[in-house]
């Protein structure tokens, strides 16, 4: 009987061992950005344009021409909410969120808010390609189709 006891003890010890040191799923994704480098104020100091003539895209995020971005401030707080300024004081609520894909860009993305809306509940909503950001400096990238190809319109921030 103990023979027996010690057999199965050491069969489940040597199952346990082989399972736990399987092959596991990798679920790293390297294009992975941190929601907490986004946190904080940010001045938008230049719009520039990658494959775009300039003045190609007339309207950016349903509200005003690319240059009218230019020396806005984006505030982003850790929960979501956020809000940005033009330099001519027009201001826009939002909720952000930072989308980590394994198969596509990182993108930054944002719903416009208006009064009473629940975030949840809007549709519709803006992505941007994450370029880069070093948690000082970042640059975020409105992609645009342009035939066959995609050009963008490149926003380029500092953080206040």
């Amino acid at each position: 009987m103990k023979k027996i006891l010690l057999a199965a003890v050491a069969l489940l010890a040597i199952t346990l061992i082989f399972t736990s040191c399987g092959a596991q799923k990798s679920t790293i994704n390297n294009n992975i950005v941190s929601r907490g480098k986004f946190v904080g104020t940010w001045t938008l100091t230049a719009v520039t344009y990658d494959g775009l003539l300039p003045g190609a895209v007339q309207v950016v995020f349903n509200q005003a021409p690319p240059q009218s971005f230019t020396n806005s401030t984006w505030k982003l707080t850790n929960s979501g909410n956020g809000s940005y300024t033009l330099a001519d004081g027009t201001s826009q609520t939002i909720f952000w969120s930072v989308l980590n894909g394994d198969s596509m860009d990182t993108m930054f993305q944002f719903k416009k808010l208006f009064e009473g809306d629940k975030a949840q509940k809007v549709d519709d909503g803006y992505r941007l390609v994450i370029g880069s950001n070093n948690g000082s400096s970042m640059v975020l990238k409105t992609p645009i189709a342009v035939g066959n190809n995609t050009g963008y319109i490149v926003y380029s921030f500092s953080k206040k």
